[in-house]
Order: structure tokens, then sequence, then C-alpha cells
């Protein structure tokens, strides 16, 4: 909770884009300017040793830009501390050293983004951490999975990338606090607009904030949030003691991209039903993967634990992986790029982009397989650039 000069404090009972507006963001209290200074600068003045002015001395144990923004975040999520990192691979390690000893156990879900496997399977599984993945859809393919000595993150990622799977939250909470599990929901594909992972029983949850939180295709960063106490002093501990922090500029820009995030995830949904609405059944296609497709799995799970079903799609294409290939060289609005969530519309072939490292693997993603982030643009232009590349296959 933060106040504003004469105003009311920025409270959780305060509606969500009103938080995404208000929360960290106090009127600098010398000029009055409405938008917080940023504050570039590596080291603070010290009214003699130790004299610490509002508690600041150097920035990676705390800059105010950054303070600004971790606030923000947590009263998003609903969570009690978050921390803001330089990435969200660096946010992501920096909790599982915070969470992890050797000789642990990580479950996660067999349709995880391909960095977070790598991360673990090639940095933490050497360090004597073991890993395995379970169909999370399936509760009993994950009950039997759990190593109830030894299981010590449950990893959830939903919808999942890239082919939307759904993971019922709460259920996975379950099963995961019966072992003793610490629930990592990572929540960057749904945003906290759309999904709060917490107010489901969730742990901690993780952001790469470089996607949709930013939501401009022009910063780098992550986030960890949580209202365990003693998770977050570990992993306020290990950022400042690491140092994987976001830079003060990175935060002021994820900070700005955050006050619309409301407005954008509406109209990222818009768009993306749009063009399902355009693609479903489209002979050129065997599949579209949506949660909000009533013929989705995990499209009951989807209407109860989010808000909309948000801007993400992936295409299965008949031809295999030609034409995904074509398709995704082909579009003309729908930009070849890795990274999700801008506000300009991006395509991609996991297969040899986002997921290349899991490649003959559990996680392998099918050869025909495209990703769709549908960005903000006019709904009618985004549905005739993908018919009228398809057409062209």
């Amino acid at each position: 909770m933060n106040h504003l000069p004469g105003k009311k404090p920025v409270s959780d009972s305060l509606g969500f884009s009103t938080r995404a507006v208000h929360a960290g963001q106090v009127p600098d209290a010398t000029t009055g300017s409405v938008t917080p200074p940023l504050h570039l600068t590596s080291t603070f003045l010290q009214d003699g040793i130790g004299g610490f002015r509002s508690g600041y001395e150097y920035a990676r144990a705390a800059n105010p830009t950054r303070d600004a923004l971790q606030t923000q975040l947590a009263a998003l999520e609903g969570g009690a501390r978050a921390y803001s990192f330089a990435s969200g691979l660096a946010a992501e390690d920096t909790l599982l050293r915070a969470l992890l000893k050797p000789g642990d156990h990580i479950l996660m879900g067999n349709d995880v983004y391909g960095g977070t496997h790598r991360l673990v399977n090639r940095v933490f599984v050497p360090w004597g951490i073991s890993l395995s993945t379970a169909e999370f859809g399936d509760l009993d393919a994950v009950r039997a999975a759990l190593r109830p000595d030894a299981t010590k993150v449950l990893w959830v990622e939903t919808p999942s990338n890239p082919l939307m799977k759904v993971t019922d939250i709460a259920a996975l909470v379950e099963l995961g606090h019966e072992v003793g599990a610490t629930v990592v929901v990572d929540n960057t594909f749904a945003s906290p607009y759309l999904q709060q992972p917490l107010s489901l029983g969730a742990d901690v949850v993780v952001h790469s904030t470089t996607k949709y939180l930013g939501g401009h295709s022009d910063v780098l960063g992550g986030a960890v949030v949580t209202s365990d106490e003693e998770i977050a002093e570990r992993v306020g501990f290990l950022q400042f003691g690491v140092g994987a922090v976001s830079g003060p500029l990175d935060a002021w820009l994820t900070t700005r991209g955050i006050k619309t995030l409301a407005v954008r995830m509406e109209r990222h949904s818009d768009n993306a039903e749009a063009v399902v609405a355009a693609l479903e059944g489209h002979p050129k296609l065997d599949a579209v993967y949506y949660p909000g497709l009533p013929t989705h799995p995990g499209h009951d799970i989807a209407k109860r634990q989010m808000r909309r079903f948000g801007g993400m799609i992936s295409l299965a294409v008949k031809g295999g992986p030609d034409a995904a290939r074509r398709l995704a060289e082909s579009t003309s609005l729908f930009l070849l790029a890795e990274s999700l969530g801008g506000v300009e519309s991006l395509i991609g072939y996991p297969s040899e982009m986002t997921h290349a490292s899991v490649r003959g693997t559990a996680l392998e993603v099918p050869e025909n397989v495209v990703r769709l982030s549908v960005g903000i643009e006019d709904a009618d232009d985004l549905v005739a650039d993908l018919l009228e590349t398809l057409d062209r296959l």
C-alpha cells in the first residue's frame, strides 16, 4: 500500500485498473511531477557514515524506480511482496535458488516454456536437482509423479507455452501442498489482469515482464511475487546478494506499460477471439489451440479461473513442418519474431525458435505448430493477413 498526497491509500479494495495506474506511483514531492522521476543513479549520498536517505545506499540493493515497480506488481497480483529482475529467467533462477537444494525434486508440466526447462535441466540438474514432467491436465498423473520426500517445487504454467494447455491451479495447489511442495505459477501468458494465481492458493507467481506487463517489446524483465514471508525474505536476499536486478530505465518502462495493461488485455482478447472465429475449421489447419474455444479440453477451467482467454493462439498446420514454416515466414502484419505480449502481432515457429532447446525431449513441440501473439491492431486486418497467407500455402 502507498499513499498519494491528499488522497486515500492505494489499497487492494480498489479496482484493477486503478491499482495499475496508482500503486507505487507517488507524485514527486519536490516538483509535483505526476509521473515519478526516473532515478538513473548507481549510488546515493549518505548523511554521514550509515546515514541513508529513505533507506537508499546502492542501486543493487534498492532504487526508488525499482521499488515503485515492485509495489505495483505486488498490488496487481494480490501479493505482499514483489521483486523485479533483469529478465524472466533471472527471476526464475533466483526463485529456484531460494527454494531448492541438492537432492530436491522439481515437477513441471510437459508443455512449459523451453527456456524454463533448459534452465532447470542444464543448470539445476547438474547442481543436484532432479527434474521430471507430467501431463498437468491429468491429476492422477501429477499425483503419481510427485515424490512425497523429495518434491519441493511444483511448477505450473497456465495457459502453457505453446500448446495452450490449461491447468486447474487450485487442484494442483492441493496436490502440491499435500507433499509439502511450493506451488509456483508462471502467469506470463495470462497476466495478472486475466488470472491471479495467489488468490487460488499458489505460493508464488513468476512473470517475464518483457511480455504483457511491459507490453511494447522495448524492455526486458522478470518478476517474483509472493505473500509467503519466508520465501520473500529468501528471494529478497538473493536479489541483493546475487544482483540480477532490473535497471531503473527497464523498471520505469515496465511501470509505464503496466498502466495500460487492462485496456491492452481486453483488446488482445477481442482480437484473438476474432482470429479464432475466422480460423476455426479452416481447411488448411488441423487444429486451433485457444482456451476460449468450447471444444478446448481446459475451457471450463479457464472460464473459472480467468477473466478472459487472452491473446495467445497456436495453430497446427496441415502439410507438416514445411507448410508451418511457410506460414510463419509469409505473413505481413504478423511479424516473425520470438517473444510475445507486445502491442504488435507476432508469429513464431516454436520447434526451431522458442522451444528449440527441448527438441528430442518429452516437451518437444510438434513441427507443424505455429504460435501467434495477437496484438492490438485492427482485428479485420489481422484476420485478412492470416487468411490471405493460408490461401497461398
